[in-house]
């Protein structure tokens, strides 16, 4: 089990590893054409006024989530750090319950890393 969730946290450390450089792309926008497609007038200012808004609103909700998935990844760290502590401390006859709390707090964890990478 300890080994199961081990090898479930350095997969989601890979992944961090892979997803965060990416986080920035998908912020960047396209160049705008020398097309005008906008309609004229207030109607506009009130379109660009709500598109505007609505893009802040993401930039902060991504920030947000970004940074939970950054705290759990460390908190993540730092129960895997504890866990290796508490099981070289153990023999291979007694598994004590730290341990098994441990590795139950780093799946959910894991978890968590896992949504926010995925945006939910």
């Amino acid at each position: 089990m300890v080994l199961r969730v081990l090898r479930n946290i350095f997969f989601v450390f890979a992944m961090l590893a892979a997803v965060i450089p990416l986080a920035s792309v998908g912020q960047r926008q396209a160049p705008v054409s020398g097309v005008q497609t906008e309609l004229p007038g207030p109607q506009r200012d009130s379109d660009r006024t709500l598109a505007e808004m609505e893009q802040r609103r993401l930039r902060e909700a991504n920030k947000e989530r970004y940074e939970e998935l950054k705290r759990d990844a460390d908190k993540l760290l730092q129960v895997a750090t504890e866990l290796k502590l508490y099981v070289d401390q153990s023999n291979e006859n007694v598994l004590s319950l730290t341990v098994i709390r441990k590795a139950e707090e780093m799946e959910r964890l894991a978890k968590s890393v896992k949504q926010k990478m995925r945006g939910n």
